[in-house]
């Protein structure tokens, strides 16, 4: 199956991205979910596209796409415990201090390609995993702070995980986040707060105080999380049918911010209100 076909909204945004100069791509990428797999794959189709010299077509056969697919690429790098060690490097479990070094080692020189730097967990066979302050911790990521803020022309850093917040909150701030789901079981079910939330951006901020006491309702009898959940799906749903729609992205974000609130035990009341007051203009 090809990635347009199981991702069909992140990968409209990033072709769009690379086409247009009204909305560039972020030249610092979080992708997060449950398919580490599937994130790396869509990493790897984002250098290839950004590195493709013929149609940028699924089955290009020029050397970059070759080179992409076979990891063996100059300029494309996957950045992990066990990829891409300086020969001085001993640290055997974490992204070190000494790779950060060599990543800003490698942008002194010029490159005629477009440099991608893939940052994940991988185990000895392959196995891709996410990052997390125990493998990428925080004198390592807060090395990188300044070329991730400030980064070259044609430099993309991409960062994998299963939760946004096994990040450093530096690294989340300077990125661009995306959800992708899991390949083998898409759930985009809504049905929690249909009725209630839906349409929710043709809402009057009149209207905010009393949405948010009928979400407070209906956490009575169903979990807070449960109600985030379902509304991002709602948002997600829209997304598929509006690719181009920023604000849908960004009020994603404002619903993962609002689970890791109820993570913490803040109370429902809290909650419903600060997401109605971001989510209705």
């Amino acid at each position: 199956m090809l990635l347009s076909d199981r991702y069909p909204f992140l990968t409209n945004y990033f072709t769009q991205a690379l086409s247009s100069n009204d909305r560039p791509l972020p030249q610092s990428i979080l992708f997060y979910g449950n398919d580490l797999e599937a994130q790396y794959t869509l990493s790897k189709e984002i250098a290839r596209l950004l590195n493709c010299k013929k149609d940028k077509a699924d089955d290009c056969d020029c050397l970059n796409c070759k080179w992409i697919r076979e990891d063996s690429h100059p300029s494309v790098m996957t950045i992990s415990r066990v990829d891409n060690k300086p020969e001085n490097d001993e640290s055997k479990m974490v992204i070190s201090i000494k790779q950060s070094a060599f990543i800003k080692e490698t942008l002194v020189n010029a490159s005629e390609f477009h440099r991608v730097f893939i940052f994940c967990d991988r185990d000895d066979d392959g196995n891709i995993s996410g990052l997390n302050k125990v493998n990428f911790q925080a004198e390592t990521a807060n090395s990188l702070l300044k070329i991730i803020e400030e980064p070259q022309p044609g430099v993309t850093f991409i960062f994998l995980c299963r939760y946004i917040d096994d990040l450093l909150s530096t690294i989340i701030s300077r990125s661009q986040c995306f959800f992708v789901p899991a390949g083998w079981k898409a759930d985009y079910d809504y049905s929690v707060i249909e009725g209630v939330f839906t349409n929710y951006w043709e809402f009057e901020r009149k209207d905010i105080f009393d949405i948010s006491q009928k979400l407070q309702d209906l956490s009575k009898e169903i979990p807070v999380i449960k109600i985030l959940e379902s509304t991002q799906n709602y948002i997600l749903n829209i997304l598929k049918s509006n690719p181009s729609e920023y604000r849908f992205i960004n009020d994603i974000k404002i619903v993962e911010e609002c689970k890791k609130q109820a993570k913490l035990g803040i109370k429902p009341v809290n909650i419903f209100d600060d997401l109605c007051l971001k989510l209705i203009l």
